[in-house]
């Protein structure tokens, strides 16, 4: 399991080709959709691009920080009645022209620059850990269509065996009524119980389709409709290894690598520096300037004979009264943080509950199986005997034809026991944060 998210969470930086250009899968084993999901899933996509658009708001506020320089221009001409006392041929006084390179630096802003980057940065670490989250979602939605598909194969399959027999069973009563030793009857019945079966294999097959298509769309693979819809769109059986767990540790490492949690922590720390960012709002903002331009000299009109030179200064403000505006915005930072921790204590609760669950829904599954696994051999020893004393005379067709539903019962029930238990599974690995580690 260790070596299968290494190679998931290495996969995230990837940047998949565009849907019209999707690549083929490399094999189709269950490590090899996941693998594949990581680099084309389009959620996984839309998290990678809001990594990249809080990078982009991280070197907006940066900005803030450092010098600023501009290059200012302006020209204009006046209205000779604009022109005080007129104007004098040759001189240009009706115009005006300057050109100026200015710098600025914000020297000081109450700490503001500061917090509101390092809210900024927390805000991208929880971003990671959403990237995590949905990459632990996706994870489990392609197992749970893998497992989906699996499913539908082997029922096809049962169900398939189940014709078979029932196509030799009924020409068994055709020999044997040709050789008057059963009646009509048994034919027809056979022939019945051959066409009630037919309806089940055909929803599976129809079941295996559909699966097949909603796992190549939540692996973000584009369907371009030639598959076989056989058996040869996956590789895998409906089997299982039973997992190792305990109850106390499984919600220890919930709450320790679950990406929802440690996204809430991030967030809370955003909220802590949010404050600082508002409490700046009561200090004042101090920058320093620097400029070197050209303005026209107001005795001459040629750009050649302009003023010329540099200046410096400083610049401060500081809002005595901004009609409580201050106020409101950290009141404002301060519930958030609240919210932010409520949230996490709820998370908590719900996560819990979740690794529950989890344990839960292995253990009625491994329950499942075992008496599964138990029924289908009595089931098939069942079928045995029936069709031993079948052929002594001893036992009628009718509880011949109901040992085999009996044992195509079993065997569903188990593919299903096993589904299950491989579902509770993911949901497993998925509750405690395995995935994305």
């Amino acid at each position: 399991m260790k070596r299968l998210s290494l190679q998931i969470f290495t996969a995230i930086a990837v940047v998949s080709a565009s849907f019209a250009e999707t690549p083929p899968i490399p094999d189709n084993t269950l490590e090899s959709m996941l693998s594949y999901a990581m680099e084309h899933n389009f959620d996984i996509q839309q998290a990678q691009e809001q990594i990249e658009e809080q990078n982009g708001l991280i070197v907006e506020i940066t900005a803030a920080a450092l010098p600023n320089a501009s290059i200012n221009a302006s020209y204009s001409i006046d209205d000779e009645g604009l022109v005080t006392g007129g104007v004098t041929p040759g001189t240009g006084a009706d115009k005006f022209w300057s050109l100026k390179l200015q710098v600025n630096q914000l020297v000081y802003a109450g700490g503001q620059v500061r917090a509101s980057l390092r809210a900024q940065r927390f805000a991208e670490e929880a971003i990671v850990f959403a990237l995590k989250s949905t990459i632990e979602q996706v994870a489990y939605n392609v197992s749970f269509r893998f497992y989906d598909a699996l499913l539908a194969r082997e029922q096809i399959e049962v169900e398939q065996q189940n014709v078979a027999y029932l196509k030799e069973q009924l020409k068994t009563a055709q020999d044997r009524f040709e050789a008057k030793t059963v009646s009509k009857f048994d034919v027809l019945r056979a022939e019945v119980e051959l066409a009630n079966a037919q309806p089940a294999l055909i929803r599976v097959k129809n079941n295996y389709r559909i699966a097949i298509d909603e796992l190549y769309s939540a692996i973000g693979h584009q369907n371009t409709g030639i598959l076989a819809y056989d058996g040869s769109e996956i590789e895998g059986e409906l089997a299982f290894s039973p997992l190792n767990y305990e109850l106390s540790e499984a919600i220890q490492e919930a709450m320790e690598y679950r990406p929802e949690i440690l996204q809430l922590e991030t967030i809370i720390r955003a909220r802590e520096a949010g404050i600082d960012v508002a409490k700046a709002g009561y200090l004042p903002t101090v920058s320093v300037y620097g400029n070197y331009g050209y303005e026209k000299n107001p005795r001459y009109d040629s750009f050649s004979d302009s003023n010329k030179g540099w200046s410096v200064g400083l610049q401060s403000s500081w809002a005595i009264f901004d009609g409580r505006s201050t106020k409101g915005k950290l009141i404002q930072a301060r519930s958030q943080l609240r919210q932010s921790e409520l949230d996490k204590r709820q998370l908590q609760l719900a996560i819990e509950v979740d690794v529950r669950r989890a344990i839960s829904a292995l253990q009625e599954a491994d329950e499942l199986a075992a008496a599964a696994n138990k029924v289908v051999e009595q089931a098939d020893e069942a079928l045995r005997l029936a069709e031993v004393r079948y052929e002594a005379g001893a036992a009628t067709q009718l509880e011949l034809l109901q040992t085999r539903v009996s044992l195509t019962q079993a065997k569903t029930n188990l593919l299903s026991a096993n589904y299950s238990y491989l579902l509770a599974a993911a949901q497993y690995r998925r509750a405690i944060g395995a995935v994305s580690r």
